[in-house]
């Protein structure tokens, strides 16, 4: 708690030092005159670097500028943002995690891409969502990340079971698939954002909100997943397990199913014996639109004080999200396009993301109803997971009491 009193209280001073930004004396007032841009984002590791870097570079010769960019760990971004801030040398271009973009543009921090024309139509209601504050949109999201139900195709086969839609369906073939030292259905339930994250689904698509965790919806979607590890079909270290713990554990042939993100496409492919395929999260009830969070990183212009830089950034941004740039990144970082026009075409050249691109299009933000008092929640939702998981608390009481505090 004193660790996020001491990140708002040093948000709260973002708004004044944005103002104050220095510009610098005799720079230039056009666009066009801008001839470098400095940017910070935290895909500091490879190869999700280079990637990014190709995307960057194929915009910095589009604009006739040269780039000076930082990369920082995702953990360090924040922090490092505060500390640009208050020696005024914020980026002028800056990447954040979309759950952070409303918070850092309640502060005055980020500049409005309507300021500079910037077309904002096209992409996925969810990650506008994320990037709107009264409003404005700050940021553009060139691609996205969700949850989907992968499964061993081999497993599945051998045991006569369709992939499963439904609750009933995933309950039944998980049950069946439950045998010796594997389990049905591997997930993560861990005591951080991960856990809530991947709760999320069961919860939204059942109806259950956010801003009433106490609601039967809620109650009767923890209920399934607790009872998925009551019966033995998932295991009781789901409570501990993150997502590449639930990733190993199915790549080792330990679960025959997970709840899981594309990103772990890439280790997959290490055990090319397992042999796999996804479809989305299932549903409570046949017809029910699956409804999952959305990741993914959003690029926004900070106020620097500069309004040509501030108008050369937001260049820079439309071109990151442009439809060659979206496409590109998703082929090669196993993301989805934000554009949903692009799906179509995403989905028929990389097929093992179809079911993915089709939870990106119905997935929502995390902030998109409470706004910086999402965190909050989320603690709420991974705490009442956990009372109920070990057996602390009935699913009914679990959330009330966690909520309680």
């Amino acid at each position: 708690m004193k660790k996020n009193v001491t990140r708002l209280l040093a948000l709260a001073a973002l708004a004044p030092l944005a103002l104050t930004a220095c510009g610098g004396g005799g720079q230039s007032t056009a666009a066009e005159d801008v001839k470098e841009l400095t940017v910070l984002d935290y895909y500091n590791n490879e190869p999700d670097k280079s990637h990014v870097q190709k995307a960057l570079d194929r915009c910095a010769g589009q604009l006739g500028v040269t780039l000076k960019r930082e990369t920082t760990p995702g953990k360090d971004l924040i922090q490092k943002v505060l500390q640009r801030s208050s020696s005024r040398t914020l980026p002028d271009v800056l990447m954040l995690d979309n759950p952070d973009v409303k918070e850092i543009a309640a502060t005055g921090g980020l500049s409005p891409l309507g300021d500079y024309g910037v077309d904002t139509s096209g992409f996925a209601p969810g990650m506008i969502d994320a990037a709107t504050l009264d409003g404005k949109v700050y940021g553009l999201a060139p691609t996205a990340n969700t949850l989907g139900l992968f499964y061993n195709k081999e497993m599945l086969a051998a045991a006569g079971v369709e992939p499963p839609r439904t609750w009933d369906e995933l309950k039944a073939a998980a049950a069946k698939l439950t045998t010796g030292d594997r389990y049905g259905l591997a997930f993560s339930a861990i005591a951080t954002y991960e856990g809530a994250w991947q709760f999320l689904p069961f919860m939204w698509t059942n109806g259950g909100d956010e801003t009433d965790l106490t609601g039967g919806q809620v109650a009767e979607a923890l209920a399934f997943t607790d009872g998925l590890v009551a019966s033995g079909s998932a295991s009781k270290s789901v409570v501990n397990w993150s997502q590449a713990d639930v990733r190993d554990q199915f790549a080792a042939g330990k679960a025959a199913m997970m709840i899981n993100g594309p990103w772990q496409i890439p280790s997959l492919a290490k055990t090319p014996d397992v042999k796999w395929e996804a479809v989305q999260v299932p549903v409570n009830e046949a017809g029910q639109t699956p409804v999952a969070p959305l990741g993914g990183e959003v690029w926004t212009v900070p106020q620097t004080g500069s309004k040509a830089k501030q108008a050369k950034a937001a260049e820079l941004v439309e071109c990151i999200a442009s439809d060659e740039n979206q496409l590109a990144l998703a082929k090669e970082r196993f993301v989805v396009p934000t554009r949903t026009a692009l799906g179509a075409e995403y989905a028929k050249a990389v097929p093992e993301m179809a079911a993915f691109t089709e939870q990106v299009a119905n997935a929502r933000s995390r902030t998109g109803k409470l706004g910086k008092d999402w965190p909050k929640a989320a603690t709420v939702m991974y705490t009442a997971i956990q009372l109920s998981l070990t057996d602390q608390a009935t699913p009914e009481e679990a959330f009330a009491r966690a909520s309680a505090g």
